[in-house]
């Protein structure tokens, strides 16, 4: 019902100028619950062309070197070019923290969440595939000679025809010294048939404009939460339009994604669906949603079953999911759902 029959799905790696930006704001997030698990944390990094800023709203105990773990971060990701980091944190807004104090949302929107019984990961089988195309871009480039001249940016696309894959595209940020012809070899043995397999009836795309030895804050600006559909099910299902990095979880945007997403996963694990699509709505201030609803691939709905075991206010979702603990920076890369060991995630 929710995944067409044709249509394209994309990733990128971690040292994409935006991903770099989500690294960077959800690093600071650990560090803040990690110090105090009650912090309150809305941070957005931009970075371009030299200059890194983090800005936002933080409401900690917590002693926190912003620059520091930016700049670790950076340097953690492949990146050695110089930064100007300029930092403007102030402390979270009282109008908003005296509904979030008493158990509401910290913002209004809708949230969505979705599972399917396509691969065990419960997520589509090309968003699956597309995720681990760029993340073995990075692990061939930290962990293999041969990929010694590939660098940090890079993105990658998968296109499906009734079904089957029609197009692979991979863009990977690479040295001066090496040449197309190279790049594409080892792309296509090293990257794209170990995890597509078979690519004799496939379109391949690798780095289509020629050449791209120039990439990161070099070539290009981040922003944290510019990926949202990268970060969720890649455009096939709806999404409420709320980012998740540099978020405590009183931000429903994330808790409520991840809860919902949860909930879905169980109703499908079940077998109570093969798909399922779960969505949620608050208000600012309020603890209980104002809607929840699931659905299953043939428009049945689930929601009598879902309210009657599952509990979407803000502080429950919190409780239900261990939101508290640092775990975001680990996130903040290929995708937030499907990934093994994290609590929404589980069945």
């Amino acid at each position: 019902m929710y995944k067409p029959k044709t249509y394209t799905v994309e990733s990128v790696t971690s040292g994409h100028p935006d991903k770099v930006c989500d690294q960077i704001s959800d690093a600071i997030l650990d560090e803040c619950l990690r110090q105090d698990p009650a912090s309150r944390v809305a941070v957005e990094t931009f970075g371009g062309h030299g200059t890194l800023l983090i800005g936002g709203e933080v409401t900690t105990k917590a002693q926190v070197d912003f620059e520091k773990i930016a700049r670790r971060v950076y340097r953690e990701i492949g990146y050695d070019q110089a930064l100007e980091v300029l930092v403007k944190i102030v402390q979270q807004s009282p109008e908003i923290a005296q509904g979030v104090d008493t158990g509401g949302a910290g913002d209004q929107g809708i949230m969505y969440g979705y599972a399917t019984d396509e691969t065990k990961e419960f997520m589509p089988a090309a968003v699956v595939k597309v995720h681990a195309l760029a993340k073995k871009l990075e692990e061939l480039r930290k962990n293999d000679p041969a990929f010694a001249w590939l660098r940090p940016d890079g993105k990658t696309q998968i296109s499906v025809h009734n079904g089957k894959i029609s197009a692979v595209l991979v863009s990977c940020q690479h040295s001066e010294e090496v040449g197309n012809e190279q790049i594409r070899r080892q792309i296509i043995d090293g990257v794209i048939k170990p995890i597509i397999g078979d690519i004799s009836d496939i379109e391949i795309f690798i780095n289509p404009t020629g050449k791209f030895a120039q990439g990161g804050f070099e070539a290009d600006t981040g922003l944290t939460g510019r990926k949202i559909m990268v970060d969720t099910y890649c455009g096939l299902v709806p999404h409420g339009g709320g980012a998740f990095s540099g978020k405590d979880a009183t931000k429903v945007d994330r808790s409520a994604a991840y809860m919902a997403r949860y909930v879905a996963k169980q109703m499908v694990a079940r077998g109570l669906a093969k798909e399922c699509l779960v969505s949620v709505a608050y208000a600012i201030g309020k603890a209980e949603p104002l809607m929840v609803e699931a659905l299953d691939e043939n428009g049945k709905s689930l929601a009598e079953i879902v309210k009657k075991e599952f509990d979407f206010r803000p502080q429950a979702i919190i409780e239900t999911l261990k939101l508290r603990e640092p775990i975001f920076q680990a996130t903040a890369a290929y995708g937030h759902f499907g990934k093994a060991g994290l609590p929404w995630e589980k069945n």
